[in-house]
């Protein structure tokens, strides 16, 4: 089973982060989507917002992933932990796969090198936001310490 810390002291600062992230891409999608609005929901045009390339179909994307991030920053229950913890893993695959593809007519999103390196930056703050997320009752935070200070993971620790 992974180790995630529980009720981590450092919660609001890594919830502010992941909001921070969240109104990035809430406002870059909306101004791509002001931008693009009128042309074909996948062009592959020179369409930049905030330093990014983009298309209508992006800029929606953008919007919907922003709000929902908003909304799982707000929240002080695990929500925010797991919704991290996916957004992370989405934006980390879709800009590994979005590289793959970025010379190619498959890149129907219209990344750009810029793109692709800004969207593995966001997926690797909001996958190490969602670890440290993770809210519990104080038994499991307390079980969480005590194993993570075990004599066993002291001589570990030591090697």
């Amino acid at each position: 089973m992974p180790h995630f810390p529980v009720n981590h002291p450092a919660r609001p600062v890594y919830r502010a982060l992941s909001a921070l992230v969240g109104l990035y891409i809430l406002v870059f999608g909306v101004w791509g989507t002001a931008l693009t609005w009128g042309e074909p929901l996948f062009a592959r045009d020179g369409s930049w917002a905030l330093g990014l390339r983009t298309n209508l179909a992006f800029s929606l994307v953008s919007v919907i992933f922003g709000v929902v991030l908003i909304v799982g920053a707000s929240r002080s229950n695990n929500l925010g932990h797991y919704m991290n913890l996916t957004a992370g893993v989405v934006f980390l695959v879709t800009s590994i796969l979005m590289m793959a593809v970025l010379q190619t007519s498959a890149n129907f999103l219209n990344f750009s090198m810029s793109t692709v390196i800004v969207s593995m930056v966001f997926g690797l703050i909001l996958f190490g936001t969602g670890v440290y997320d993770k809210v519990g009752p104080e038994e499991h935070a307390e079980a969480e310490r005590n194993r993570r200070y075990h004599p066993v993971a002291e001589i570990h620790r030591r090697r």
